[in-house]
């Protein structure tokens, strides 16, 4: 029987349907441990497998226990190294309660009953009717993913389960013909769009098809608050737990009513730019207005999943956020809980820092998953990808184990995802279409050896590169021709490409496939058969069965469920399977053979190799497949993805956390407040932290951008430096606008005054001498060091020393500057970066903040207290003194009043009145360390870019911000 020739409709799902009901075996978080295993061969890399209980054994604690993650990693690998991170810092308290309840194994994270599932659409194809229920369709692809969700939804699975999505574009079925076939499914492509005419569906009976079938989605479509609500209790009822629908609409108007237009939109930039980027595509140059657009209504997106999730969230929720769609919703979550629980897991993969590098907005995107506390891959290789360019992009310290990122660590692991194995081979082996299936295409193609492949009509698939491996097989077997048959089944993309390359891809398929025909072919054999459409499901199977190969060919691929759907379905045939060795799935797959797509001739000997293996050499190898996959179940994915996630929860402290800065926040209590204080430090805030302090000069862009903030008569702008009166005069004295602060406080000059205040001039300076010869000492053991005299503190710079010397004799000095100076006056030393300033305890940035917050509200002019405060600074001098910063992290407020007699920036605006809300105390930098910011900048380039926007001038980072608060996209190129 030929796959496109039957009555049976063609649009059946192409991989087994999703049923609560199929999930009939023990509760997987009491799954035992893999133990025999056997290892795997052919040359796989060995890709750690996780599994939930490797954390439970209270004997692994006696012989080796890491301090750290970055100690973990130390000279470990693989699974030993997952071993020994799951033995850093608390334990469970109650071992045995893992395997019935692990929210009963982690009684520190108060966890709820409840874990929010966020993906970027519904598993449900949504089509929309006035005045009647909703059609929902099952949505093709990504079956692994929804079959995942529909287990967290099942009586199987201890929590509570809520999926929060996008409704995907809904289409108007006004004029639609609903013809439904015997196994009720709508007999129509709504599952998917063509987005090229070579790879439309073509439908198996002509009396079938209508015109009116495919799915239209209308110009302008308007869903009223009601029919919101039923569209909401159809999906639960259908999905078997709560789904909220993410509405991402135009407007609303005064009842509630939403506009949706130009519904595709949404997913451009994630297809467009993330999609092929990160299977190693580039996209050609442009003038970037439409990249400033599409970047904007990602982050509305994203932002519009933020909002949603809040609305359902209680604290305890465990939130996991799933693939490249949702790049940005970690960090905006943590934006709003700092504390709270969030995982991710990406479905694609990830590319090199070389490649990632092009990326425009490659920052914001790292930023963004970086508020995850544990992100997931499919393999190892993309873990190490995205530490890399964590490391060459953002500058943060990382390690196989995970990044230190934001003061807090972000754990990195690789779970090779599976699918719902019970309810594959159910449908394979017990369903009586597939049989008749079987009989019709046995006797279609007696005697010839059948090589199957189905994929995705794009670029990154790689059937272009079998058909012509397999051209050359043929070319070199003469032996196979008119035995052996490809039949490759081409599914239309759901990924929009850019420009006419879908178009180029199918045009490029449907030659080399005439090419071989014409070429091998005669009027009785056909070597390829080509089908650019969606098979039934019993078709679909059936072919997976009687196939003597299954051939996958990807060139960059996250995870290929046809490989793993070919596996059971082989369970009595054996037939060999060739995989690309740049699918995510070939690591798991270790006893497939591994192939390079692009080595033609390579590709072609594994066709060879693979049908003229020996029957018990097929048995053998399959049987090493079939019990990994059968094992590895996206059950089994689901419970240790969760598992590991409760389990770097409970070992490492998440207090510390401190999200990247809110810039919408920012931007929308800037423009309510009528008063507004900033406070800047000046080196490694405003300027990059260079060798020589004197070359550490404001570039012109500082310069304008702080005068134009400044210029703003309801703002009052102060420079807070650590710097002498002659270095901010110098650079900074024209700006008469500026209030500037010397010597972190020992001098001041108040806006439209040309007059230094010295706050020092009472003040015993006897301790200097003993201080110089200190410094002068240690300056003469440690070459490149050099003395700083300012006209109240001393600061010794070890900038151009050794990297190994100056840290140990800064050391060293500190020490003996604490036993003899710091005892007999009042003066405190302070460690700066690559530096030791001394100067007197009293004189900080935190009077000064104190100060000017006091004398704010005391100015005639301003009778009451800023409704916006902006303090930025990079260093222990806006923090405090390092020993109290850390008890202050760790304790409750009521600790921390006892050790605020030295108060700096952050210390001195968490502790006055105002209103929370109104203050932003932002660190810059040092993206490891704990502080009592309560956001985060990474370097002073993004210190500008901040004030920039409230200037009034956006660059690419901040339109999305801008578009949240004033409703449009800015056309500014800046």
């Amino acid at each position: 029987m030929d796959p496109a020739m039957n009555d049976v409709d063609a649009y059946g799902p192409v991989t087994p349907g999703i049923h609560t009901s199929d999930y009939s075996y023990r509760d997987p978080f009491s799954q035992q441990p893999d133990t025999d295993r056997s290892p795997t061969s052919r040359g796989a890399s060995v890709v750690p497998q996780m599994n939930g209980s490797s954390s439970r054994g209270a004997h692994e604690s006696s012989a080796y226990r890491p301090s750290s993650p970055t100690d973990a990693a130390n000279g470990a690998s693989g699974e030993e190294l997952l071993r020994r991170l799951s033995l850093t810092g608390q334990r469970p308290a109650h071992p045995d309660l893992a395997e019935m309840d692990p929210r009963a194994a982690h009684p520190n994270l108060n966890l709820s009953a409840q874990i929010i599932s966020a993906t970027f659409t519904v598993p449900y194809k949504i089509g929309h009717r006035s005045n009647a229920d909703w059609d929902l369709q099952s949505r093709r692809g990504t079956s692994a993913l929804y079959d995942s969700l529909s287990f967290l939804a099942s009586a199987k699975s201890p929590w509570n389960h809520t999926l929060v999505g996008w409704t995907g574009e809904i289409d108007s079925l006004e004029t639609k013909t609903t013809k439904n076939v015997s196994n009720g499914v709508l007999n129509s492509s709504l599952h998917a769009l063509p987005l090229n005419k070579a790879s439309a569906p073509i439908p198996t009976n002509p009396r079938h098809h209508n015109k009116h079938e495919q799915s239209h989605e209308p110009a302008e479509l308007h869903v009223t608050p009601q029919q919101r609500a039923k569209l909401e209790r159809q999906l639960e009822r259908s999905h078997g737990s709560r789904v909220v629908p993410v509405w991402l609409a135009d407007n609303a108007d005064d009842s509630a009513t939403f506009t949706l237009r130009d519904q595709h939109r949404w997913r451009r930039y994630g297809e467009h730019e993330l999609f092929t980027l990160f299977h190693y595509k580039m996209n050609e140059p442009s003038d970037g207005r439409n990249l400033r657009k599409t970047w904007t209504e990602y982050y509305r997106m994203n932002r519009a999943f933020a909002d949603t999730i809040m609305r359902i969230y209680k604290p305890g929720d465990i939130i996991i956020v799933h693939d490249y769609q949702l790049l940005l919703l970690p960090s905006m979550l943590r934006q709003r809980i700092s504390t709270i629980y969030v995982g991710f897991f990406l479905h694609i993969p990830f590319p090199s820092s070389e490649y990632y590098r092009c990326l425009t907005r490659r920052k914001e995107v790292l930023e963004g998953v970086l508020g995850a506390n544990m992100i997931g891959f499919q393999a190892f290789s993309y873990s190490r990808h995205f530490a890399s360019c964590c490391t060459r992009i953002l500058g943060f310290q990382s390690t196989s184990a995970g990044v230190e990122a934001f003061g807090s660590h972000v754990a990195v692991d690789v779970f090779p995802i599976g699918i719902n194995a019970v309810a594959t081979i159910k449908s394979v082996f017990k369903d009586e279409n597939v049989d008749r299936c079987i009989a019709k295409l046995r006797h279609k193609y007696e005697g010839k050896t059948l090589i199957v492949g189905r994929d995705r009509l794009d670029s990154v698939r790689g059937v272009a590169q079998k058909l012509q491996a397999y051209e050359l097989f043929l070319e070199r077997h003469p032996e196979w021709h008119g035995k052996v048959v490809l039949i490759q089944v081409t599914s239309p993309t759901s990924i929009q490409e850019a420009g006419d390359k879908a178009d180029k891809t199918a045009n490029k398929i449907s030659d080399l496939v005439a090419r071989i025909n014409g070429t091998y072919g005669s009027l009785e054999f056909t070597p390829v058969m080509y089908y650019p459409q969606y098979l039934d499901q019993d078709e679909y199977l059936a072919l997976l069965r009687i196939a003597d190969l299954g051939l996958i060919t990807s060139v960059r691929d996250g995870m290929n469920t046809t490989a793993l759907e070919y596996v059971i379905a082989q369970r009595d045939h054996h037939g060999p399977l060739i995989i690309s060795e740049f699918s995510g799935t070939a690591g798991s797959l270790g006893d497939a053979l591994h192939i390079n797509p692009w080595d033609l001739s390579g590709t072609a000997d594994a066709i060879h190799i693979a049908l003229s293996m020996s029957a018990e050499e097929k048995k053998e190898t399959h049987a090493q497949l079939y019990r990994h996959v059968t094992r590895n179940t996206v059950q089994a994915w689901t419970t240790n993805y969760i598992t590991r996630l409760l389990t770097n929860l409970s070992s490492f402290d998440q207090s510390g956390a401190t999200p990247s800065l809110d810039k919408t926040k920012l931007l929308s209590q800037y423009r309510s407040a009528k008063r507004r204080l900033f406070m800047f430090d000046y080196d490694g805030t405003l300027t990059p932290i260079v060798k020589d302090p004197s070359s550490a000069i404001p570039s012109d862009r500082v310069i304008r951008t702080l005068k134009t903030l400044a210029a703003d008569p309801a703002n009052v702008v102060w420079i807070i430096s650590g710097r002498d009166q002659a270095f901010l005069d110098e650079w900074m004295g024209h700006i008469s606008e500026l209030g500037l602060s010397a010597e972190h406080g020992s001098f001041m000059r108040h806006p439209h005054s040309s007059t230094w205040l010295n706050l020092t001039e009472t003040m015993d300076m006897s301790w200097q001498s003993e201080v110089m010869e200190t410094f002068e000492y240690f300056t003469a053991k440690t070459p490149g060091s050099f003395i700083e005299r300012k006209k109240i503190a001393l600061t010794w710079h070890y900038r151009r020393a050794d990297a190994e010397l100056g840290p140990h004799m800064a050391r060293e000095c500190q020490k003996q500057l604490e036993m003899t100076v710091a005892k007999k006056f009042d003066v405190e030393v302070m460690t700066g970066k690559a530096n030791l300033e001394v100067r007197p305890s009293f004189v900080n940035k935190g009077e000064i903040a104190k100060k000017l917050v006091r004398d704010f509200g005391e100015d005639v002019a301003r009778p009451q207290v800023p409704e916006f405060v902006l303090c930025l600074g990079d260093d222990f001098t806006d923090e405090g003194k390092q020993a109290e910063t850390q008890v202050c992290l760790y304790s409750k407020w009521s600790v921390l009043a006892n050790v605020v007699h030295n108060p700096d920036m952050f210390r001195a605006l968490n502790l006055s009145s105002l209103s929370p809300e109104h203050v932003f105390a932002v660190t810059v930098g040092a993206s490891s360390k704990q502080t009592l910011a309560k956001w985060h900048l990474l370097e002073p380039a993004d210190v500008i870019s901040a004030i920039a926007l409230l200037n009034g001038q956006s660059d690419g980072s901040n339109v999305g911000a801008v578009a949240i608060v004033e409703g449009n996209v800015p056309e500014s190129r800046l």
